[in-house]
């Protein structure tokens, strides 16, 4: 019977919280109330807690949080935000569904992060804030990014959406920007059931701008639970109770299991050296931070061919992202060309996600190394 590694395995994870989770849906079913009750009120003071800002408010994606941050600053057309090419296409467009330009800035090529190095270059007078992304778990040189911002006066947003529980020089990330953007996708560090997100801040007025803005604009008034009154044009995205449930069970294991991915990651490193591919160049986590690899990322030659060699084994990798922002059709006016981004364009290339989730086994690891090891042998690289 031929080993199959999946990418994850979601039911392990659902076993460890089914008890809990099973008693909190049945009170929220009793009580009849299923948006912004209990269960939602409790996961934003335990998020806040937990990422160690004032603020944190539930909303319904990674993809709202962006979009919300950006609204709460007043972005529109004409302004020009500077982020990543290299990432999920939600981070560039929350921006440009505001009528602003995504500006890009090549990656750091050990990190695939914002390099913080070429952000001044890029800074006109229409340049309003940055998006940075944490990714694959691993955390920005938050340093140099805050350090920039802070003398040219723009604002912060961190797209954490791959990073929940990563920190910098001990600081979680969503913590350090204006706000910190954050998606709870199944996949992700700490997954819902359906989609998820949540935004955190140290600011009190920014935080009471998306708390409007997350609920159509709406302005609380008398302690009323409506008001029927809009000051601002605001979105639907509302985190819902079943969803926040699950979070708030979740977020409990969430060290252990951020704990379990390095130690699998360590495992991953150490099978790669003993098995002499030093054609592979494994993960370079940022020495300042401690990173929770939600993915696990290999640089590769042949790496459409090993992937397919891979899949044919039974191991289920991937390609986080075969074709970096600049080059996709939807951003074709913004008048990007292929070796505008050399970094950004040579990685998407390269990178291939191997199997890792908390519960992978050592059995499945070592089936994934002898896979590669096939490959190479094959190939006679």
């Amino acid at each position: 019977m031929k080993t199959k590694v999946p990418p994850l395995d979601l039911q392990a994870e659902f076993r460890e919280i089914r008890p809990e989770f099973t008693e909190r849906a049945r009170r929220i079913f009793a009580s009849g109330r299923y948006i912004l009750g209990a269960e939602v009120n409790e996961f934003e003071r335990n998020f806040e807690r937990f990422i160690g800002t004032q603020y944190a408010v539930g909303v319904a994606s990674g993809s709202d949080a962006l979009l919300l941050s950006l609204m709460a600053f007043g972005i529109k057309e004409g302004d020009e935000i500077l982020t990543t090419p290299f990432s999920f296409i939600a981070t560039a467009t929350a921006i440009a569904r505001l009528g602003a330009k995504p500006v890009f800035v090549d990656i750091d090529p050990d990190s695939f992060n914002l390099n913080a190095a070429l952000i001044k270059r890029k800074i006109t007078k229409k340049t309003r804030g940055i998006i940075l992304v944490h990714l694959y778990g691993n955390p920005c040189q938050m340093d140099g990014i805050m350090s920039v911002a802070k003398r040219y006066d723009l604002f912060v947003i961190e797209d954490c959406a791959q990073a929940c529980g990563a920190t910098f020089r001990g600081k979680q990330v969503g913590s350090f920007g204006d706000f910190g953007a954050f998606s709870f996708y199944p996949t992700k560090t700490i997954g819902a059931m359906g989609d998820a997100g949540a935004i955190t801040t140290n600011n009190k007025e920014l935080y009471e701008k998306v708390k409007r803005l997350h609920l159509h604009g709406e302005e609380k008034r008398n302690n009323s639970s409506r008001s029927y009154l809009h000051a601002a044009i605001g979105i639907n995205s509302r985190l819902d109770e079943i969803q926040a449930a699950v979070l708030n069970v979740k977020l409990k294991h969430l060290a252990k299991w951020n704990q379990a991915r390095r130690k699998a990651a360590e495992r991953y490193d150490k099978l790669i050296l003993r098995a002499g591919l030093a054609m592979i160049e494994i993960p370079k986590p940022n020495s300042a931070g401690k990173t929770v690899y939600h993915q696990y990322i290999i640089r590769a030659p042949k790496r459409d061919q090993l992937l397919a060699h891979l899949c044919s084994l039974g191991v289920s990798a991937g390609i986080y992202y075969p074709i970096p922002l600049h080059l996709q059709p939807c951003f074709r006016y913004l008048g990007y060309r292929r070796g505008h981004f050399p970094v950004a364009e040579q990685a998407s290339r390269e990178v291939l996600s191997l199997p890792l989730y908390p519960q992978i086994s050592s059995r499945e690891q070592n089936h994934v190394i002898s896979s590669l090891s096939k490959f190479f042998k094959k190939t006679n690289i």
